[in-house]
């Protein structure tokens, strides 16, 4: 099941639509689906769970903590609305499209895609591109 919560001012306009493509993507990797929740915060919510749990002093557009349990998928995925704004402007794409980038990211970590090396992170653009063009297909 996934779920969704707002700690700002932000409400996806179609939750059922994103759920659905989620569920999709999750089946296109031949994995089943957990719990997943998405919390949606602002920059200083998220900055807190990366001191808090990652150790990081950084603002980060993503945080996601993984507790898949076999081909299972859950988790937690904390999303930053001003981040994913500021990056939609940054590389001159629309804020939906930057916003499903950023849903599917968390969601391709649980499937085993990393990006901490060059190629892993090409890997993981293509893969979320391949993803991206699937919230399209007719419901």
């Amino acid at each position: 099941m996934i779920s969704y919560n707002y700690e700002t001012e932000f409400e996806l306009s179609n939750e059922a639509a994103f759920s659905y493509w989620i569920s999709k993507v999750i089946e296109s990797e031949k994995k089943k689906e957990g719990e997943i929740n998405y919390i949606f915060c602002d920059d200083n919510y998220l900055l807190e769970i990366n001191q808090q749990y990652l150790d990081h002093d950084t603002l980060t557009d993503i945080i996601s903590f993984d507790y898949s349990v076999g081909n299972e998928l859950h988790g937690d995925i904390f999303i930053s609305i001003e981040r994913v704004r500021e990056n939609a402007e940054d590389f001159k794409v629309s804020f939906d499209d930057e916003l499903k980038r950023v849903m599917i990211h968390g969601v391709l970590h649980y499937c085993g895609y990393k990006d901490k090396t060059e190629s892993d992170e090409q890997l993981m653009r293509s893969k979320e591109d391949e993803k991206i063009i699937m919230f399209h297909v007719e419901h």
